[in-house]
């Protein structure tokens, strides 16, 4: 089930909000515990139960940390445990077929395994039970009630594609919130601007990335290179970021505070900010539970940088069992190794828009290993892009797709800039109410085209409305 779908939209999470509001307060969590787990069984029935076996083995584990929270060889002997636990049950659904070709081709060997299908979301909810073990370690604060690890584990907005929200930040919302209606309100508006992310704009960009990249470079023209790897660039910001705000909007809804997930990265001026902008909640776990408990960088300089290597290989890693997504990890850990070194202080002297010309150039062709198949693809788009594959610099193709979707373009790429939040600062200063009323007729407008899109779209998502 995804949160675009009309079964969503127009079923479950009505009823969930029903069921929710309605139930004594003792029972809450238990309500919104059995959606999320119907939510997961809905895509994964059967992996459900994968996932309840996750929970209740970290849950162990936490117990036992507390137990022996005195005894510090113990304790770091059962959080060892733990995360080889949890590493071992994500590498097994996820890395288990990209290790054996490896293996293959390393040593010449014919071992096959059977393909293990990937369970939805269990990168997510891996990082999260970790991240629940390793607070548990770090402190005596620990969650002793099952049914609220679990539904930390499995909250809905967050249990698919994020944000990745670690457990000492949200562990008192289990305990406590308060319903608010100017936070149900506000969670109301916030969904509506990430459904219109995706289903306006990521879609759309969407269909050309993906016509685009399915094409072979030898005969693609310059422009037409750019055009698909621009379309991509916007469309995975605009699906992540637009994901990451439904999730922050379904949880205002039912009480929760989640932290923003993505701060318009494509304004950035170097690639170190980018990602600090850039799927935020992902880069602060790593750094919170890998880089700074490498060293940060607070040891000797050369292990500063392998201490960043090895977060970026993760990282990449953690994206996908492939090799393009290493070599992308890789790149970029290069890259923000470099403004570390001195780069980013010889950035900062150059124009702005030189600045942000850099950041841009530098994503976008990391963004070709992100989405290519291969690195062959990847290098022979990456040259197609700069005219070397001996094809046309411009063709009608190439200026179909920009003719054709130029209101998209043009609306993702203002989408992507502060400019909103700017028009809303200047209509607050000048006179509140008028806000108030321009933005409520804004978003009762981008509800209904979302969802007139949604019904008339040759990519009808009724095909998810099954009983």
């Amino acid at each position: 089930m995804v949160f675009s779908s009309p079964i969503f939209l127009f079923f479950f999470l009505p009823l969930a909000l029903f069921c929710y509001f309605f139930s004594p307060w003792r029972l809450k969590n238990v309500v919104l515990l059995l959606f999320s787990l119907v939510f997961y069984a809905w895509g994964e029935p059967m992996y459900v139960f994968l996932m309840l076996f996750s929970i209740l083995m970290n849950y162990v584990y936490g117990i036992y940390i507390e137990k022996y929270f005195e005894q510090t060889r113990k304790k770091k002997a059962i959080l060892f445990i733990a995360i080889v636990s949890n590493t071992a049950l994500l590498g097994y659904y996820k890395y288990i077929n990209f290790f054996v070709d490896l293996v293959n081709q390393l040593f010449h060997t014919a071992y096959h395994v059977k393909s293990v299908p990937l369970p939805i979301g269990i990168s997510f909810y891996t990082f999260h039970a970790m991240s629940y073990v390793v607070d548990v370690y770090r402190s005596r604060n620990s969650q002793k009630n099952l049914f609220n690890l679990a539904l930390y584990i499995t909250l809905f907005p967050q249990l698919v594609a994020g944000p990745i929200i670690r457990y000492h930040i949200i562990e008192h919302q289990l305990r406590e919130r308060k319903l608010r209606l100017d936070q149900f309100a506000d969670g109301i508006r916030v969904f509506i601007i990430g459904l219109a992310k995706k289903v306006l704009i990521a879609n759309q960009m969407g269909i050309i990335a993906d016509r685009i990249f399915t094409q072979p470079t030898d005969s693609m023209s310059t422009l037409l290179a750019w055009v698909g790897i621009l379309a991509y660039t916007l469309q995975i910001y605009f699906d992540f970021s637009g994901y990451s705000q439904m999730a922050i909007g379904l949880g205002k809804m039912f009480g929760f505070e989640f932290p923003i997930n993505f701060n318009f990265p494509y304004i950035s001026r170097s690639v170190s900010e980018f990602w600090r902008r850039w799927h935020m909640t992902l880069g602060q776990w790593f750094r919170d539970y890998v880089y700074i408990p490498l060293g940060g960088g607070r040891v000797a300089t050369w292990k500063v940088y392998r201490n960043l290597f090895i977060v970026w290989m993760l990282t990449g890693f953690w994206h996908g069992a492939s090799w393009t997504f290493i070599a992308w990890g890789l790149y970029y850990g290069i890259l923000i190794s470099l403004e570390k070194a001195g780069l980013e202080k010889i950035l900062t002297k150059c124009w702005t828009p030189v600045q942000h010309l850099y950041v841009l150039m530098i994503v976008m062709i990391g963004w070709v290993f992100f989405r290519a198949d291969n690195f062959p693809y990847a290098a022979s788009y990456i040259q197609a892009m700069f005219g070397l594959r001996g094809g046309p610099l411009v063709d009608e193709q190439g200026l179909f797709y920009i003719i054709q979707y130029s209101p998209y373009f043009i609306a993702a790429i203002i989408g992507s800039m502060p400019f909103f939040d700017w028009i809303k600062a200047k209509l607050i200063s000048y006179r509140g109410a008028i806000y108030e009323v321009v933005s409520y007729v804004f978003y009762f407008g981008l509800f209904f085209e979302t969802i007139f899109y949604l019904v008339t779209s040759t990519y009808n998502p009724f095909i998810y409305f099954r009983f």
